[in-house]
């Protein structure tokens, strides 16, 4: 069998080097983080949180898709749209794997009822989006690394194209199991609804808005409603006067054409079809996903692609200022990191075991159980043959924390709000060492096999 240094031409060393480059991305990614911390500390506050606040929208709307539009477009052809099939597919698997470890966390930890499928959906979605590209970029800023001159354009194309599966998963799924538990849903009067809301607008926590910045506009009537509990449920030994009414989510009276059309429906299609009406799916079409669906549109099409990308291309000098404004991305993505853990955990009704029980499958066991869905990926020949970075990308997919984003959805459905925040803060701070962990296991012992 080949050894790693063979296959990276030289660029690792056997020993403690191979240790050293392996741990080295990630002590640059917790140097900036401890950065960011240092300066949101509460009693240094050099960087308020109203500016990490706004630090988090320029990431957001324009340096993350900038980051994403260069790289990606640089790279995507039709061939390799093709070619790269099984990164869109693994984010499904990983989170297939994770929905089921999951589910074992909830029967073992045994959380509170109402937490049941909150561990669940903890554990399964994973973030595949600004940590991925953070360390992929650290990793491509050291001399050593064995995944060739092409690194970060690479490795930020894989992370990007694999981005708009997970955002439709979490707009759809995740968006409908977050929704807040039949049982333990109370009405709240209009008037104090109204207060609780703005109130949490000012104390909202930026770990749970760093990857939605401005989702308190995203707010709709029924988003904290228990929607798929009130269609599908039976409700007969449930009071109807603690439910809103599933009328008022139809447009018009009783008369209107609308409703007339649902009294000839059939009761399963009509109960689909207001689930899917209450789907905030126009959510998906954020910034960084549309850079990414504009770069393999015009990646795709080469007449496109050399007038916006080659070198000499009348629109070089905007992919130029892009590209300028991409280089602040992972940095920024890695100073709001620290700010949002310089505000520590918020109160959790969780359980300790069941914080350590998500913390354990989602950062110790999925990673195992990825390295050997990527081994067997390579031995079926689904990978690019001969191209690290690719393999590295997937085994990512199974290693980060879960998903900031995640943190939004909970905030927005009204759902275990201070449970997310809290798990969120302690996954981080885990995933310093699981990463470091994972990392060295990835150089040295899959990527040499796979």
């Amino acid at each position: 069998m080949e050894s790693f240094s063979v296959l990276s031409d030289g660029n690792v060393n056997s020993g403690e080097e191979d240790w050293l480059t392996a741990v080295m991305p990630l002590l640059k990614v917790l140097s900036l983080t401890i950065i960011g911390l240092v300066l949101a500390h509460p009693k240094l506050q050099v960087l308020t949180k109203s500016t990490f606040r706004l630090l988090s929208k320029l990431v957001f709307v324009l340096f993350l898709p900038c980051l994403i539009f260069t790289q990606l477009g640089q790279s995507i052809t039709l061939e390799n749209f093709i070619l790269w099939w099984f990164i869109p597919v693994n984010v499904v698997i990983s989170t297939a794997v994770g929905c089921i470890l999951g589910y074992l966390v909830a029967i073992i930890c045994r959380p509170p009822p109402q937490f049941f499928r909150f561990t669940i959906i903890m554990t399964a979605f994973g973030n595949t989006g600004n940590l991925p590209i953070a360390i992929v970029g650290s990793v491509c800023h050291s001399r050593k690394h064995p995944f060739g001159p092409n690194c970060h354009t690479n490795g930020v194309s894989y992370v990007s194209f694999a981005q708009w599966v997970a955002v439709i998963l979490v707009y759809t799924l995740v968006y409908h199991m977050m929704e807040p538990p039949l049982e333990y849903y109370e009405i709240v009067e209009e008037g104090d609804e109204i207060e609780e809301v703005n109130a949490n607008n000012l104390s909202r926590p930026l770990l749970v808005e760093a990857e939605w910045p401005g989702m308190e506009d995203k707010e709709t009537e029924h988003c904290k409603t228990p929607l798929i509990a009130r269609v599908f449920a039976s409700l007969s030994n449930i009071s109807q006067s603690t439910i809103p009414d599933v009328g008022s989510l139809q447009e018009g009276g009783p008369n209107s054409p609308k409703s007339i059309r649902c009294l000839v429906e059939p009761k399963v299609v009509r109960r689909i079809r207001i689930v899917a009406e209450q789907t905030p799916i126009q959510h998906i079409l954020q910034p960084p996903t549309v850079a990414s669906l504009l770069a393999i549109i015009i990646g795709m099409v080469p007449q496109l692609k050399s007038f916006v990308f080659d070198y000499d291309a009348p629109l070089s000098f905007i992919t130029d200022s892009f590209s300028i404004l991409a280089g602040a991305a992972i940095p920024f993505v890695l100073l709001i990191l620290g700010g949002m853990l310089a505000e520590g955990p918020l109160e959790s009704k969780l359980g300790v075991r069941t914080v350590i029980g998500i913390s354990v499958a989602r950062l110790l066991i999925l990673p195992l159980i990825g390295i050997g869905i990527t081994l067997l990926a390579g031995k079926m020949n689904f990978l690019v043959p001969g191209d690290l970075m690719y393999r590295f990308v997937i085994l990512l997919q199974y290693t980060t924390p879960s998903a900031i984003l995640l943190g939004a959805i909970a905030s927005v459905r009204g759902y275990a709000v201070s449970e997310a925040s809290a798990l969120l803060f302690w996954q981080h701070v885990f995933a310093v060492f699981s990463l470091s962990l994972y990392i060295i296991i990835y150089y040295n012992l899959v990527l040499p096999y796979v």
